[in-house]
């Protein structure tokens, strides 16, 4: 089986692909999200591995195959001691040279992240192009994808949450809120008015951000949008037209399968 692993900045998304009769990992069989901590020792990471596959009844030696894309570089070293130690494979990481099939048309290819390339090979693959993919996580980023499945560009803005905290830290008489739908667009009371700030506030920047993009690329672009806050946001969203919460997972399994001979070296 294949292990991929999305390490965010806040989250860490894990799934396990089962691999079919043609060789390709098609089904996945589990997934977990775990909160992402920069101070897990290997050890600590390893039984936390370990523990989670326990409780599906499943045993870590039926994984012949890791794949990582990750923001946390802090982290990076001891998920390759994880996977050599606890699993006996080396990694595959989602970084320069690896093969991904999709060409980087920005300024400093060097600078966009991991997961933003799996996400847009991912759309591509289901979608084709033009395309933009939305993940809501930490941040949140518009990763626009060309015709042809080349990576444009995009654009990036401050995650739900961090806004959400940053009002809160900032406005000290402003109480903490759930950030969800609300049932008015006009508030009678704080918690209406923070929770309609937020949510209709946060619509109007994506949508805001969509509008603009598509205008440029045409309207035949498809939108998909994926991340923690995926299904709260495109509820609300006039141009998002569909949430798949598999999508980085589901790149980082086609970059596994065009990168398997490389992938497949075992740990020495």
């Amino acid at each position: 089986m294949l292990l991929a692993l999305d390490v965010g900045n806040t989250n860490t998304v894990l799934g396990l692909y089962k691999q079919g009769a043609d060789g390709t990992h098609s089904e996945i069989v589990a997934n977990w999200r775990i909160t992402t901590s920069a101070n897990y020792t290997v050890d600590e990471f390893g039984v936390l591995l370990r523990d989670l596959f326990s409780l599906r009844g499943l045993e870590t030696a039926i994984v012949n195959g890791i794949v990582i894309s990750s923001v946390v570089p802090p982290l990076d070293s001891a998920l390759r001691h994880v996977c050599e130690l606890y699993f006996k494979l080396k990694p595959l990481f989602i970084e320069p040279g690896v093969k991904t099939g999709l060409p980087i048309l920005t300024d400093n290819p060097s600078e966009v992240g991991a997961d933003r390339i799996v996400n847009c090979v991912a759309a591509f693959e289901r979608f084709g192009g033009p395309a933009i993919v939305i993940d809501m996580g930490t941040a949140t980023t518009f990763d626009v994808i060309s015709k042809k499945g080349e990576f444009l560009g995009g654009a990036i803005a401050p995650g739900l949450k961090i806004s959400a905290e940053a009002l809160f830290a900032r406005a000290a008489r402003l109480q903490r809120v759930d950030v969800k739908k609300p049932a008015k667009v006009i508030g009678t009371n704080t918690v209406d008015n923070i929770q309609i700030g937020l949510y209709y506030g946060y619509i109007g920047l994506v949508d805001g951000i969509l509008e603009r993009m598509i205008a440029e690329l045409g309207p035949e672009t498809k939108t998909v949008a994926t991340g923690g806050l995926a299904k709260l946001i495109a509820g609300g969203s006039k141009y998002i037209a569909e949430v798949d919460d598999m999508l980085t997972l589901n790149g980082l399994r086609i970059i596994y399968e065009r990168n398997v001979d490389r992938s497949r070296k075992r740990a020495t």
